[in-house]
Parts: C-alpha cells; sequence; structure tokens
C-alpha cells in the first residue's frame, strides 16, 4: 500500500494547527467555471531535482514555478508565508508506475491554509513531467492505495467556511499514459452538518 502523508513542515511554520488531508476554503467550485483538471494534456517537462529521503517543500516550490502549465494566479500564491516557508504540501509516492516516485503538491494559502491547486509529477528521463492539475479551490490531492484521490469541497454563496454544502472526491487511476476516472462521491450536507453521501463507479 503506497499511503504517503502530506508532510506538516510547513504548517508548523505558519504558526497553526495540522491541515488535515481536506482543507477548506470559501470558494464555490461551480462559481470558477466548472472543473480545471487536466490529466489528459501532453506532459510537460520541468527541471529535474534530485529527490530527498523525505517530501521536501523547495523542490515542490521549484517544480511548480518553473512549470508552464502552472497559472499565473497560483504562482503568484506560492510565496513564503514565514522567513523561507512555502505553503505547499508535499507528498511521495507510487502512482505512475514511473521509475521514480511520483510527487504530489498541494499550494495552500498562507491566511488559512485552504489548498487552492494541486498537481501530481512524474519522473521520466531524467526531469518531471506535469501529469495532473486542479487549480479551482478548495482542492487537495493525496495518494491512497495506488489512486490518486482529489476532495472539492464546494460552498454555495452563504456557506460559513465550516459548513461547505457538499463535498465531491474522486479517484483516479492511472491508465494507458494519464489519469483515469475511475470512482467519484459526493457528500451533500444538511442544515446539522449531517451528510448525505452517494458513490458511482466510472468503470
Amino acid at each position: 500500500m503506497a499511503v504517503v502523508v502530506a508532510l506538516a513542515l510547513f504548517v508548523s511554520a505558519c504558526g497553526t494547527g495540522g491541515t488535515g488531508a481536506r482543507d477548506e476554503g470559501p470558494a464555490h467550485a461551480d462559481a470558477m467555471g466548472g472543473s480545471a483538471v487536466s490529466s489528459s494534456v501532453a506532459p510537460v517537462a520541468t527541471p529535474s531535482a534530485t529527490l530527498s529521503p523525505v517530501p521536501d517543500p523547495a523542490e515542490a516550490v521549484h517544480l511548480v514555478k518553473a512549470d508552464p502549465e502552472v497559472s499565473a494566479a497560483v504562482k503568484r500564491e506560492l510565496t513564503p508565508c514565514v522567513s523561507d516557508d512555502y505553503p505547499v504540501d508535499v507528498s511521495y509516492g507510487d502512482l505512475t508506475g514511473g521509475p521514480a516516485d511520483d510527487i504530489v503538491v498541494n499550494v495552500l494559502s498562507c491566511g488559512d491554509l485552504v489548498s487552492v491547486a494541486s498537481y501530481v509529477y512524474r519522473e521520466q528521463d531524467g526531469t518531471y513531467q506535469n501529469v495532473f492539475r486542479a487549480e479551482e479551490p478548495p482542492v487537495y490531492a493525496e495518494i491512497d492505495r495506488g489512486f490518486l484521490v482529489v476532495t472539492e469541497q464546494v460552498y454555495a454563496k452563504d456557506d460559513a467556511l465550516s459548513n461547505p454544502s457538499s463535498e465531491n472526491v474522486i479517484s483516479y487511476k492511472w491508465v494507458s499514459g494519464r489519469f483515469v476516472q475511475k470512482y467519484d462521491s459526493r457528500t451533500v450536507y444538511g442544515d446539522l452538518g449531517e451528510g448525505t453521501e452517494t458513490a458511482t463507479p466510472d468503470g
């Protein structure tokens, strides 16, 4: 089982508690114009980096800033919160069966630690390639038993930060050189915070 825990180094530097695997934020996914996930575009080569034994935020920042597929808005967000500590959660694991561990990067906001974008980088021929991106906050990607699991929290106009209207969880599998959606579930929360969940296998 290839499950890698997201790095908590940045979180402690920002002076708050742990972010957990699913961060919340005020943005409404529908208001942002639909899904920004891209898993079938041609891979983009980015400068290679030597992997550390543990997830290294500096390597992740280098990859994201050098990646032409990353939006200008996300790059503007990617500035140090405290000293040289950047707002990123980084995890390594086997998602694509490549020659080295894949790198999952979640870019966070400094103020409330909301995950504003998620990326997956795959090593090939000495460079890392962007093979997945999601840039509609709040979104968080993680590795779970060989699947890429992406969580999106959806807020209605009057929702409080602690009370999203619903949560979408989508599981992707690497198939024939790209990520393919395999499962998705949606939890719709009621007035008392209780959720009704529906799940759909995508084949």
